[in-house]
């Protein structure tokens, strides 16, 4: 099947240990992204600004619709509860509001500079979970959030080296993302038992198109340094 190529383990290899690879696989990934971030302190007020008005400018408009797309692409009946119990708390809770108030509290809103920064490489990932593929969407948001959870206090220490005390929406996604994304694992599984992924496919097509995307956010005027 697809998964042995990009996980490089023999066919018969059980689901719970598959599962566990790709999860191992994931995490090493946001261990990469992370310990490559540039120290804060060695930023300027402009560098900083720009981080998180990129990642304003992807996330503002673009994590709904994403989880969305992950939801109609999934045939499993198990895991359209898990992304459904994620939009509801997204929605519930205006985390596109609380992300607003966090960005124009730390002077940081995006301009139309900003947007085109991250244009090409949010593009990739509009189209790539407009294919509606279950399985590679649901491990695509399963890395993100993975991700989030882990950037959350690099993210309010920018904001707070450029004056603000506005943290509700890094300290709310700090928490929450933990358990959204045992979840988002849990839903993979379950789509992965009855909608496993076609031949030919690469697995992790939208978790790489995703981390290019985050590189951007990141590095687009920033060399990468060691945290």
């Amino acid at each position: 099947m697809t998964m042995r190529f990009a996980l490089d383990v023999p066919n018969d290899v059980s689901k719970d240990t598959l599962n566990v690879k790709i999860k191992q696989k994931i995490n090493g990934m946001i261990d990469d992204l992370i310990n490559s971030l540039p120290a804060p302190a060695q930023l300027t007020a402009d560098e900083r600004r720009g981080i998180i008005a990129r990642y304003s400018a992807v996330l503002e408009g673009n994590f709904i619709y994403w989880m969305t797309a992950a939801l109609l692409a999934v045939k499993s009946e198990d895991a359209r509860p898990i992304l459904l119990d994620n939009l509801h708390e997204e929605v519930r809770d205006a985390h596109p509001d609380m992300l607003r108030r966090f960005t124009i509290a730390a002077h940081a809103f995006p301009t139309d500079a900003d947007a085109l920064a991250v244009n090409d490489e949010l593009t990739r990932v509009r189209l790539f979970l407009g294919r509606l593929s279950g399985v590679q969407s649901v491990l695509t948001m399963a890395f993100f959030e993975g991700f989030i959870q882990r950037f959350m206090d690099y993210l309010a220490s920018l904001a707070a080296a450029q004056g603000s005390t506005e943290m509700e929406y890094t300290d709310v996604h700090g928490v929450c993302d933990i358990a959204h994304t045992d979840g988002l694992f849990k839903a993979l599984a379950a789509e992965m038992g009855i909608n496993p992924l076609e031949d030919g496919k690469e697995l992790y097509e939208g978790v790489y198109l995703l981390r290019n995307l985050i590189k951007r956010i990141v590095f687009n005027r920033v060399e990468a340094q060691a945290a």
